[in-house]
């Protein structure tokens, strides 16, 4: 595949690519909007360093200069987790972001994007956005797994929204779901929503089986491949319920709107389960790098 030419593969990406090698896309909003510095530097580069010893090459996508940056350096690195301002890239400001030379980290639907562009079929990220509980917002990460091929192992539908209704959602357009080791859709802080997945599978390699038959039957949707958390790790519906729900009420109470309740929430949530939330958030991001590049690899053993 020949990517425009506003794309900008680092040399290991571009290599791996070439060779026919297993490579995993990485989101960079979690770097610029979802953890506060260095906690945020250090958990990227953990996670690349997750995927390069399960046998995959991490490519980080970003914006830079009017570039869409698949494999971003150390210095770019530090840059998304320093910087004030940095635009949050999904689907519709894409192209504004690149046209106007600013610094942008992409979300679940803008990394998706650029992996498909250059190659890249396997996306590891921590939970999938969905259709809010005013049933008005939908998530643009929805349409991307409706419209790109790409296969994204999460830990679920994210706790806050409705889960349900992302689930219909989803199977309305074709996006096949399948768990790891469960029957059950995750609710990425939960193991559990009370809602079926598609399929269940014990291994990446069966995985893999899956979503390589998906593809190769002519279908060009993404595959949502979850993966819950160990129990230990895990917080129980209930207290999440119950946590989001006070949250909520505050964000309200305190006249909190739009785009500014989901980090309300998030860190409100952060303080109501005395950290836990935040524990849970980094160990499902490691499985999912390790998940993701095992997945990776076993398509890589699948021939064409």
């Amino acid at each position: 595949m020949t990517p425009s030419p506003l794309f900008d593969a680092s040399p290991p990406v571009a290599e791996a690519l070439a060779q026919g090698r297993p490579v995993v896309a990485l989101e960079s909003t979690l770097i610029s909007h979802g953890l506060p510095y260095p906690q945020n530097v250090d958990i990227a580069r953990e996670l690349e360093a997750i995927v390069r010893a399960a046998g995959a090459v991490p490519a980080t996508v970003a914006l830079a200069d009017g570039r869409v940056r698949v494999g971003i350096n150390e210095a770019l690195l530090e840059k998304l987790g320093r910087a004030q301002g940095v635009a949050k890239v999904s689907l519709a400001n894409l192209s504004i972001v690149l046209a106007r030379g600013e610094l942008g980290a992409t979300t679940v639907a803008g990394t998706m994007w650029a992996a498909a562009q250059v190659g890249i079929r396997v996306f590891a990220t921590g939970g999938t956005a969905g259709v809010h509980r005013d049933r008005v917002d939908v998530s643009a990460d929805l349409p991307a797994l409706a419209h790109i091929p790409v296969a994204v192992v999460s830990a679920g539908v994210k706790s806050l929204l409705d889960v349900r209704a992302t689930r219909e959602w989803l199977e309305t357009h074709g996006v096949p779901i399948l768990g790891l080791g469960t029957d059950e859709l995750p609710g990425f802080y939960t193991r559990t929503t009370g809602l079926r997945v598609d399929a269940r599978v014990e291994s990446a390699a069966e995985a893999a089986h899956l979503v390589h038959t998906h593809w190769a039957a002519g279908f060009h949707t993404g595959v949502l491949v979850t993966v819950p958390l160990a129990e230990e790790d895990a917080l129980s519906p209930q207290d999440v319920e119950k946590a989001l729900a006070q949250a909520e009420a505050e964000a309200a109470e305190r006249d909190i709107r739009g785009p500014a309740v989901t980090p309300y929430v998030l860190a409100a949530l952060a303080r109501m389960t005395q950290g836990r939330s935040v524990t849970a958030n980094l160990k499902l991001l490691r499985q999912n790098a390790r998940v993701a590049a095992e997945l990776a690899l076993a398509l890589t053993r699948i021939p064409d």
